[in-house]
C-alpha cells in the first residue's frame, strides 16, 4: 500500500511575476470581495506551467504605512494559501484550467492567523463554484 504524499510547498513558478499578464489581470479579469480580502482571478488559456494557478498576494501602502506590517500581512496569507492550496488544485487539474488570481488585503489591522485561514478557505469554495460553472 502506497500513500499519496501531499506537498505543502510554494515554489517560485506557482508565484504570479508577470507584469503583462498582471496588467492583463486586473484590466479583464472578475473579482469578489470576501472580507478582508479582494480576490481578483482570471482564466489563463496557454498552459503557463506545470501549476493550474498562478498567485499574487498585496496589501496597501496607504492602510499599512510601514513595510513590515505588509509584509506581515502577505506572509500570513501565503501561508493560509499554501495549507489548503492543493484540494483546488486537484479541482483545477480535473477540470483542466489554469487560473491568474491575485488577493488584496483591504483591511486596516491584521486579522489573526485562524481567520485568514477561514476567509482563504471560503474563497477557495467560492472560486472553485465559480470555475466550476465556466
Amino acid at each position: 500500500m502506497r500513500l499519496a504524499i501531499k506537498t505543502y510547498s510554494f515554489n517560485k513558478e506557482e508565484r504570479l511575476k508577470s507584469r503583462k499578464l498582471i496588467e492583463t489581470l486586473f484590466r479583464e479579469g472578475k473579482a469578489f470581495s470576501v472580507f478582508p480580502y479582494r480576490v481578483i482571478y482570471m482564466p489563463v488559456d496557454q498552459p503557463v506551467n506545470k501549476y493550474p494557478v498562478q498567485v499574487g498576494f498585496s496589501a496597501s501602502t496607504r492602510k499599512f504605512p510601514h513595510a513590515v506590517d505588509r509584509n506581515r500581512v502577505k506572509r500570513l496569507t501565503r501561508e493560509c494559501w499554501r495549507l489548503q492550496k492543493q484540494e483546488f488544485y486537484d479541482v483545477l487539474s480535473r477540470q483542466s484550467k489554469q487560473l491568474a488570481l491575485f488577493f488584496i488585503y483591504t483591511d486596516k489591522k491584521i486579522a489573526p492567523f485562524a481567520t485568514l485561514h477561514g476567509k482563504i478557505s471560503v474563497i477557495l469554495k467560492k472560486l472553485e463554484k465559480e470555475v466550476v460553472a465556466q
